[in-house]
């Protein structure tokens, strides 16, 4: 490009002054060392890769891998997964003892079960697990040109790069290792480079290669090149680096402004030249992941303690069964002489009655087997698998932009998604998009730009509707009068029509009174021409020329910015070029004429610091004057205006609350005449505070900074609207309606994130900030000269005390919280990276998140990947809640993993987010949709399920022991073995799947009801037991009114009684309709597809029973022609089948009816509503119900436009009664 082309002539060193200044050339041997010992041991030849190749210099490769498996490890860990199901080990125990003579069935129908369900879940973990490894391979396989020797560069695969070797990396790749940067395109090393993978910022960062390497800045140079880089080994910081360079017999010392990371992205520069450092896995990105985890859902963990319960209740019932079967084997069975006794294998001996009781206890615990489910976890693996298509399928979570559907790369966790608690999120590329739109300035004390905020059009819209409910009980007089105050108090938003032009990419400012010139009709031209010149100067960005349009983009460092460019722009003042000293802007007006260029000499450029909270650039313009111009937080310019440069600050105050009101960003601009003498010894004592080396560089350069930034004039200020993702503060204002949490944790600056929370309603105006930050303590330190010498003498504030501040500034906070006496009263916690290393360790992190608990918000800055990990590790284990956390790039692998749940967004920079996600969505706002509906569904799907399942096997297997106690502890089942082994593979399999993948309470229009999740209301032990209670009802009726019934009863016409084998089928086929009974009665989402596989569950009953009778009587024993012979002749079997059903879910049916007319559950309530149609009928009373259905929430949209609405209502009542007051003014004198 051509604008790439002029700036490889520029060095842009004097840019950056408070980053680049090199050291002096007789302090570099000082400078160069290293210490000794553990932690600075790596050396890495350059260009001689070869010598690492063996040990002791052999480091690890450069391939990277996020699978859980490998081919090794797959069956050992693979087993192991499957085996921590307690279910699991009971049947593997259960199939060993198949194989000796107690077991009541045969060893193939116990060991085949088994083997499927471990089969077929560890083939479902071994296909998401190859998914993943393909996406490795992805990453291993991208191509980067390495030195091959002799100056010639070939292409090689990432995975084959080694340390030492050199590489040439070329524009908008990514970088395949840590490299040490060695040089660059542009003639002073200079390269740009986007960090957003790492720490989530998209401003472009300057890296510049040490001097002495400038000159290999072609593939020749490399030929005979050799050097020796001696550094700190593989750690996960980020931002340091200790090391030096051996070069030409002389050491110079390396710092992070060198090194390249990997999965960060080279910018505006055409090539670089680097050497490998660190590869794969002892990179900073790698070392900041953590291990794939196993992850387990909480309903899935406390199966395993109800299998335990079922377990201990089978071991009882066995126990039971075997005392019994011991004391009637020595007291009863010597007269039984027609068994013969003892019997050949010794299994019942008179005379050693404990050892029979032994051996029948292990019958016992096989005969019972059916308490505990193994076909649960089959069902539960194919629900789970339906599940996740549903949510790949998911119209409403697919990004057409992107063309990205939405992935359940696992399965497992899907009830987990409707449990959440806290949600942990990462800003850059999740909750934004970094465009910054121009929207509104205030200049010289006069606000400018109709356009609203998003925030005053939802209070508007919220408002006219409020009204329009109170409006029923107004005089119409009055309903008028307060419509037409809100249309006064409320500025609409002009669509775009045909006759307006297409919208401007960072510019959404409407008013007339700026655009066009016109500018030149109002008041204090002057002061409207310094404002325009301001946004146009004072800025680090660089122009960008379009080849085809002719006109300019920039690449910023920030994307506020990128906005005020555009907007000078329009206004008339095109910043069109930058060299090493100059910024020239195109100016259209006041000449109306061809558009004058005007040149402004850069001087200095006082950067932007988080501690500065301002920028200044003094600039000598045309006519020779000198001028600074200053732009930062209105905070910090008003505090430096000079007396005569607050003649508009009253009015700017007053529109920049309005601006933070209506979820703007701010800053403020001002101006400083300068004398040339004033100006020449203020230089000298900054150019010697560049030139100094030592610990005290950076205090020297604010201090003199600091003298130059006084006695402004305030110009005006400006005020923007931060486009966060399509849908993003809906999304927030959904899931706090939800009951969610939501963290925000970021590699931004304090200012950037503070204002990102704003502008998703994270934050508003009138929450109280609880900043926790290290730069406390500088304060305290720089108020005193003697304090400043101290630090300067030791360097650094002792570890002791700056932990002692961080833990009394949180003391102080939580004791602020709870004597707060306003109920309504929010707080934001906000705290940086820094003093979040002292909040996270051990003696303090139990504070910190009791402290954060106790905030409606909290922001994270600063934070690198390894804090945003341990930051979501604190939150699940010390609350003992779901955690979700959802990222984009590289630096969100930790956090993703450490959570609960891991979601990540497949954006456009890199997929490693993804590779480590449990679930993937294009974009922030489908998280709505993946938790309130999909989430919430799955948990009350898999919740019931299981519920349903134990009860149907408790109901089928305590008949079992029922009868076994009936039969004389003999060990005889009543029922077939057919029957046994079809009851849970077909006669009731399929309508527990129609419930765990179809059933639906109500949509997501009502938040509050995913509050169901996080309070286990469906999965508590209460409901727990209750179903085992139903269970246990259910067993007794079908047993003892069967047994009733057919005791001593004539069955057949010719007065014979029912056999074994008949009542054993009459009790079958009542709880077959007993469980597909309760099963109808438990769903509330009904379709063709339930209808079918419900009742038809039934049939299919009567239909085995009919083919397996019509078998040979070798096959189907006493069951052969049972049900045309025996069952379907005799009413008594009809009518049995009918009053043992009814009876069975009488106490359920009357339970829910009772709870539904006297003790509504929220979603009983809306489908009553809907069933009804008053949803149709009576809109007000459905919009009544669909507000009450959220939880009280103190952040997002919705309790933002309330704060808003407060404001208007104040508004509204102070004008009520002034026009009240002149309305009854007239009349004054008649009374």
């Amino acid at each position: 490009m051509a604008g790439g082309r002029i700036r490889e002539k520029i060095r842009r060193s004097n840019l950056y002054t408070f980053a680049c200044v090199r050291p002096h050339a007789d302090i570099i041997e000082e400078l160069g060392s290293l210490p000794d010992g553990p932690g600075f041991s790596r050396i890495v030849f350059c260009n001689q890769s070869d010598l690492h190749r063996r040990k002791p210099l052999r480091y690890g490769l450069n391939n990277i891998s996020t699978t859980k498996y490998n081919v090794i490890t797959f069956l050992p860990k693979g087993l192991f997964e499957q085996f921590r199901r307690a279910a699991n080990i009971y049947f593997l125990l259960a199939s060993i003892l198949s194989l000796t003579s107690v077991s009541p069935f045969g060893a193939v129908s116990m060991i085949a079960p088994l083997t499927i369900v471990v089969g077929l879940t560890m083939a479902k973990e071994a296909i998401e697990d190859w998914r993943r490894f393909i996406q490795d391979m992805k990453v291993n396989n991208r191509k980067v040109s390495v030195h091959r020797g002799g100056g010639v560069f070939v292409d090689r695969t990432w995975q084959k790069v080694r340390v030492g070797d050199v590489v040439k990396v070329k524009k908008d790749q990514f970088f395949p290792a840590d490299l040490l940067l060695l040089s660059s395109s542009y003639d002073d090393g200079i390269c740009y480079v986007e960090t957003m993978n790492l720490d989530g910022e998209t401003n472009l960062k300057v890296k510049r290669a040490l001097e002495v390497t400038l000159s290999l800045d072609d593939d020749a140079a490399f030929k005979d090149f050799k050097a020796r880089i001696r550094c700190e080994d593989p750690n996960p910081n980020l931002y340091t680096f200790v090391g030096n360079l051996e070069y030409g017999r002389q050491i110079y010392p390396i710092d992070p402004s060198q090194i390249l990371l990997r999965d960060s992205k080279l910018r505006n520069t055409p090539h670089v030249y680097g050497v490998v450092i660190f590869t794969g896995h002892d990179s900073k990105v790698m070392q900041n992941a953590t291990e794939s985890p196993s992850k387990r859902s909480k309903i899935e963990k406390k199966m395993d303690y109800i299998i335990y319960i079922l377990f201990s209740v089978l071991v009882f019932i066995s126990l039971v069964s075997s005392v019994g079967f011991s004391a009637r084997t020595k007291y009863e069975m010597p007269n039984w002489w027609y068994l013969r006794p003892p019997d050949s294998k010794g299994l019942y001996d008179p005379s050693r009655p404990a050892l029979s009781g032994l051996f029948h206890l292990v019958t016992a615990l096989i005969l019972y087997g059916y308490l505990i489910p193994i076909s649960l976890y089959v069902s539960i693996e194919f629900v789970k698998f339906l599940q996740a298509i549903f949510i790949d399928q998911d119209i409403h979570m697919y990004d057409e932009e992107s063309g990205t559907p939405a992935q359940a790369r696992t399965s497992n966790l899907n009830e987990e998604l409707g449990q959440v608690d806290t949600i942990l999120s990462d800003k850059t590329g999740t909750l934004t998009c970094n465009q910054m739109d121009f929207l509104k300035c205030s200049i010289a004390g006069v606000a400018y730009g109709k356009r609203s905020s998003e925030v005053e059009l939802a209070a508007a819209k919220q408002m006219a509707r409020d009204l329009e409910e109170q409006e029923s009980g107004m005089t119409s007089s009055d309903g008028a009068f307060r419509r037409s105050e809100i249309e006064l108090e409320t500025i609409s938003t002009p669509k775009w029509g045909n006759d307006h032009k297409p919208a401007i990419k960072g510019f959404s400012f409407e008013d007339d009174r700026l655009m066009g010139g016109n500018w030149l009709n109002e008041p204090n031209v002057d002061i409207m021409l310094l404002n325009f010149r301001i946004l146009a100067v004072c800025h680090t960005a660089i122009p960008e020329q379009n080849e085809q349009s002719g006109g300019f983009t920039y690449e910023a460092e920030s994307p506020d910015e990128a906005a005020f460019l555009v907007a000078a722009r329009e206004f008339g003042f095109e910043f069109c070029k930058r060299t090493q000293s100059t910024v020239v802007v195109r100016e259209r007006y006041p000449n109306f004429g061809q558009p004058v260029e005007r040149e402004y000499k850069i001087l200095n450029l006082l950067d932007f610091t988080s501690k500065r909270k301002r920028m200044s650039v003094i600039v000598r313009d045309e006519d020779g004057q000198i001028l600074l111009f200053c732009k930062g937080a209105d905070s910090i310019i008003f505090d430096r205006l000079s007396k005569n440069g607050r003649m508009y600050l009253d009015a700017t105050t007053r529109h920049l609350n309005e601006y933070g009101d209506n979820g703007l960003r701010t800053l403020a601009l001002a101006y400083k005449k300068l004398e040339e003498s004033e100006y020449a010894v203020w230089n000298n004592e900054f150019q010697k505070a560049k030139s100094s080396i030592g610990g005290d560089r950076e205090t020297t350069l604010e201090r003199v900074s600091d003298m130059m930034e006084k006695d402004l004039i305030l110009v005006g200020a400006t005020a923007v609207e931060d486009k966060l993702q399509k849908g993003v503060p809906e999304c927030i204002d959904k899931l706090a309606q939800a009951g969610l949490k939501l963290w925000v944790l970021t590699g931004d600056k304090m200012e950037t994130a503070i204002n990102i929370g704003f502008s998703c309603s994270l934050l508003r105006q009138g929450m109280k900030q609880i900043c926790i930050s290290t730069t406390h303590i500088d304060g305290t330190a720089n108020d005193s000269k003697e304090a400043i010498k101290e630090i300067s003498d030791i360097l650094f504030v002792s570890h002791q005390a700056i932990k002692e501040s961080i833990s009394l500034q949180i003391t102080n906070a939580s004791q602020m919280i709870k004597l707060e006496k306003d109920p309504h009263a929010a707080f934001a916690l906000i705290i940086d990276g820094k003093s979040l290393t002292y909040a996270l360790e051990d003696d303090m992190k139990h504070q910190f998140l009791s402290l954060a608990v106790d905030c409606a918000s909290v922001i994270c800055c600063r934070v690198s990947p390894k804090q945003k990990a341990l930051v979501t590790r604190l939150v699940k284990e010390g609350t003992g809640k779901t955690t979700l956390a959802i990222g984009d790039g590289a630096n969100d692998v930790g956090m993703i993993q450490e959570a609960d749940i891991g979601v990540g967004i497949s954006g456009a920079e890199g997929m490693q987010a993804v590779m480590a996600s449990d679930f993937a969505i294009a974009q922030f706002r489908f998280l709505e949709k993946l938790l309130l509906v999909h989430g919430h569904w799955c948990y009350k799907r898999i919740a019931l399920m299981i519920c349903y399942f134990f009860y149907k096997n408790i109901v089928f297997g305590l008949t079992l022991f029922y009868f076994e106690i009936f039969a004389g502890f003999s060990g005889q089942t009543i029922y077939d073995d057919w029957y046994s082994l079809s009851f849970n593979v077909i006669l009731t399999s399929l309508p527990v799947i129609s419930l765990g993948v179809f059933e639906q309470d109500v949509s997501s229009d009502f938040p509050a009801l995913y509050q169901q999740g996080p309070k286990n209301l469906f999965f508590d032990w209460y409901r727990i037991f209750g179903w085992m209670g139903n269970g246990l009802y259910t067993s007794l009726i079908v047993f003892f009114l069967n047994i009733t019934i057919f005791y001593n009863q004539a069955f057949r016409a010719g007065g014979q009684m029912a056999d074994m084998s008949v009542v054993g089928t009459i009790m079958f086929t009542c709880i077959i309709w007993a469980v597909n009974a309760q099963i109808a009665l438990i769903m509330s989402h009904f379709t063709w597809i339930q209808h079918l596989l419900v009742w038809g569950s039934i049939g299919m009953w009567y239909i085995f029973l009919l083919i397996y009778g019509a078998l040979p009587s070798t096959i189907s024993g006493n069951a052969h022609g049972i049900l045309l012979e025996a069952l379907a002749p005799a009413p008594i079997y009809w009518a049995t089948t009918f009053l043992v059903t009814f009876a069975c879910i009488l106490p359920y049916f009357a339970h829910i009816a009772f709870q539904r007319a006297f003790n509504p559950m929220d979603h009983h309530v809306i489908q009553e509503i809907k069933y009804y149609k008053k949803d149709i009928e009576d809109q007000g009373m459905w919009f009544r119900e669909r507000s009450k259905a959220r939880e009280k929430t103190k952040i997002g949209f919705t309790a933002r436009v309330e704060a808003k609405i407060m404001q208007l209502r104040t508004k509204l009542q102070k004008k009520q009664s002034g026009a009240g007051s002149n309305f009854q003014s007239p009349r004054s004198p008649m009374s």
